[in-house]
């Protein structure tokens, strides 16, 4: 039976954190720190400017520091995850494992301290002391009820935002989950009788959201594991749980469950029986989040209650009350906004943020992170799943917003702007696909008449092409074709649900009326090529051949195809049938995005051995994609010389490539040939070629063949860490590009943008 991927023995957990270099965090430089002149603007003498203009204002810490980025997990290891007081020192695996949170979800840095006291006030004084390293505060695994006085202290004192995640994360995500569930049982929160097991920070910090949120403060039960906590109980009291002591007849958590409509569980492993939940009132609501083992099993819980909607803290059962959707997002917006402190409204703002993002539609590589199940708002999902990116797209502008209406931010700042700035956080692809819907919405203003656009899909029975097209549509892109066998096709988007495909163009090659003229057509085209007449009308079945008619004849607008087939097989009836624009050569086009940096790399994938002319048509074509993508393109020509350190034939080729570019397009900044180095590293072609008509380094990279460009473009993708979006055809005279075979639904969807693009181009030229 195969393993549960959340499931590992105690020895791979240690591995993992032992192994290679000890722990799970390093400190890297963020400034190159390679020479001498380096060295001397990193600290010595070049250090002491910023200390100066910090030191006549202190708020420029924020501008010369990594201040407004770094926060502190802090911890005493007090009550370490369910282990309990395990001391400061053994606290720090989980406090690094913060930090890369912080790092993964939000892109925040983070110095993790262990603080070893258990004397509140000791505490306290430390981590004040440290307010000028950090923006913001987090406070981790410190015991109840210490941990409530020891943030209200630091939040009296500190200009900087604190937050203690186990009072406040539990609390924001189970709140999202806590209005999600109520829509779909169809009660108000001022009606229902909330009863918790757990009386600790988590647990009071979530009967106070829950309170803001429109539940009644006497509906609400806590129970320790001394029972209710009641009204005039003395024993195992303090100041916290008295705020919720309960006017109530009950004086254990199976009297307080009779007739509940929500239990939440903070508390221990089989704290709730069957019985108890059957006893519960109609429809009732669970989050069992005791962690490792919930309070009741998902399991036992819905064959008790079958109409129970059921949350737990485990990833293996639908609704995890996960903290990473909170905290490192709230911390984000709060940054941002350089704000003094983390309010109730911004807390607010964060949960009502997560509970409408989860009534969004799904993305398709949210399903592919969670083995590919479709899924969608309704009783198994009302949280949005942990490695779903567009939880900072959602929270982060709803707590900076909160920030800015509070007067706790310091910095303004252009929401619209302010998300392009978290989208280039999720790294270059996301923020390059925003500016190719931004560019699209500016065509679409430009001619609002121009509706009907018609892109032909040749593999139309194809699963992720349906359900890219579903979307395609949903998003009104422009109308799918799809071809193939009309009977797979309709029974393949009814069984995926495709609702927006209901009326979708559908056409069998084979039993399609244009098939004859179509085959003529091809036919005259190609006669001389070898081509007969029963040949063209046999190849007329085949989508791809058919597709590329359809694009030739203006039936469609454009072609997008290649999930289901090797590379020469898609894009040679394209080449045959629709071909290159006058006087060019047809090239694929690669675009390399890296964290900081896009370059366009050409020609990989269709020219195996391009003449010094063929090198000029493909330098040009790529230039115009760069422009096409608002980048204005430096192009190398690439050589194993340098500006003629070596005359062999092969860079003598590129050289007059460069020449022939220069006649044809002198408006084009190009040069070489050159190294690769010397094209991407500006000091190298600064220092080495200073007369380089080309600054700054190129983004444009000109191969000298298939094959060197075809190995570079690959090795860049697995081992250089680039994302590559492509193969982009150029130089073709209609709007036809390929797919990946390994393209998921949002690469689909993606790449139907630029196509879409690029007809709105050619149409606006024509």
């Amino acid at each position: 039976m195969p393993r549960n991927e959340n499931e590992f023995n105690a020895s791979e957990a240690l591995n993992y954190h032992s192994s290679g270099r000890p722990g799970k965090i390093e400190v890297i430089s963020s400034k190159s720190c390679r020479t001498q002149h380096d060295l001397s603007l990193a600290y010595s003498p070049g250090v002491a400017q910023p200390c100066m203009e910090i030191f006549k204002n202190s708020d420029d810490s924020y501008k010369y520091t990594a201040r407004g980025n770094l926060v502190a997990v802090i911890s005493n290891g007090t009550a370490v995850l369910g282990l309990g007081n395990l001391g400061a020192t053994a606290s720090k695996p989980v406090m690094e494992g913060k930090g890369i949170l912080f790092k993964t979800f939000a892109d925040i840095d983070v110095f993790d301290i262990e603080v070893n006291t258990e004397n509140p006030e000791e505490f306290v004084n430390c981590v004040k002391l440290l307010e000028p390293t950090f923006g913001g505060i987090n406070l981790e695994d410190i015991k109840a009820p210490e941990c409530f006085y020891i943030e209200q202290k630091l939040k009296e004192t500190m200009k900087i935002p604190v937050f203690h995640d186990d009072q406040h994360g539990t609390a924001i995500i189970s709140g999202a989950a806590f209005l999600n569930a109520l829509e779909l049982v169809g009660k108000k929160a001022s009606q229902v009788k909330i009863v918790f097991s757990g009386a600790g920070a988590s647990a009071i910090s979530c009967a106070r959201l829950y309170v803001s949120l429109g539940a009644k403060r006497e509906n609400i039960i806590l129970c320790d594991s001394q029972g209710v906590i009641f009204d005039g109980r003395k024993e195992g009291m303090n100041e916290y749980k008295r705020e919720f002591a309960s006017k109530t007849s009950a004086r254990n958590l199976a009297e307080a469950m009779k007739g509940a409509d929500v239990f939440v569980g903070l508390s221990a492993k089989g704290a709730v029986t069957p019985e108890m939940l059957k006893s519960m009132g109609p429809k009732p609501i669970c989050f069992a989040m005791a962690n490792p083992d919930p309070e009741i099993g998902y399991n036992e819980a819905k064959a008790a209650r079958p109409d129970v909607i059921m949350a737990t803290g485990r990833s293996d059962y639908p609704n995890q009350v996960n903290n990473v959707l909170g905290f490192p997002f709230i911390f984000r917006g709060a940054l941002d906004v350089r704000a003094t402190a983390i309010n109730e409204e911004m807390k607010l703002a964060a949960v009502h943020a997560l509970a409408k993002l989860t009534r969004e539609p799904v993305p398709e590589k949210v399903f592919a992170a969670y083995g590919g199940t479709p899924f969608s708002f309704g009783p198994d999902y009302i949280i949005p799943k942990p490695f779903d990116s567009r939880v900072l797209l959602w929270v982060c502008p709803a707590v900076a917003r909160a920030a800015l209406e509070t007067g706790v931010a310091r910095e303004k700042i252009n929401p619209d702007e302010y998300v392009a700035t978290l989208e280039k956080r999720l790294g270059v692809r996301q923020s390059f696909v925003r500016s190719v819907k931004d560019k699209l919405e500016d065509a679409k203003a430009e001619s609002p008449q121009d509706t009907s656009l018609r892109i032909v899909f040749p593999e139309g029975s194809n699963y992720r092409i349906l359900k890219a097209c579903d979307i395609i549509k949903r998003e009104g892109m422009c109308e799918p074709i799809l071809l193939g066998n009309s009977q797979r096709i309709k029974e393949n988007i009814a069984k995926l649900g495709l609702t927006h495909l209901s009326a979708v163009e559908i056409i069998t090659p084979s039993q399609a009326s244009q098939r004859d003229a179509y085959s003529q057509e091809f036919w005259e085209l190609r006669q001389r090529r070898g081509l007969t007449r029963e040949q063209a009308f046999s190849l007329m079945k085949n989508e791809n051949y058919f597709g590329s008619m359809m694009v030739r004849r203006n039936d469609a607008d454009g072609l997008l195809s290649g999930v289901t087939q090797s590379y020469p097989d898609t894009i040679r009836p394209f080449l045959e049938v629709v071909g290159a624009r006058k006087n060019m050569r047809i090239a694929g086009v690669y675009m390399m995005l890296f964290k900081d940096k896009i370059f366009f790399f050409a020609d990989t994938t269709v020219n195996i051995e391009p003449t010094a002319s063929d090198l000029a048509d493909i330098a040009i074509c790529a230039a115009e994609e760069a422009i096409f993508f608002d980048i204005e393109p430096k192009v190398a020509m690439l050589s194993f010389s340098n500006f003629g350190s070596n005359n062999h034939p092969l860079s003598l080729k590129v050289r007059e490539a460069v020449r022939l570019v220069k006649l044809r397009r002198p408006d084009i900044a190009i040069d070489g040939e050159m190294q690769a180095d010397t094209a991407v590293v500006p000091e190298v072609m600064e220092e080495t070629f200073p007369f380089c008509d080309i600054k700054g380094g190129a983004n444009v990279l000109v191969f000298p063949d298939l094959q060197s460009a075809n190995i570079c473009y690959k090795l860049m993708q697995r081992i250089g860490g680039a994302e590559a979006i492509g193969p982009i055809l150029v130089g073709m005279n209609k709007p036809i590009n390929v797919l990946q075979r390994s393209a998921d639904v949002d690469e689909i969807v993606n790449m139907a943008m630029i196509t879409v693009l690029e007809i709105k181009n050619a149409k606006k030229q024509s």
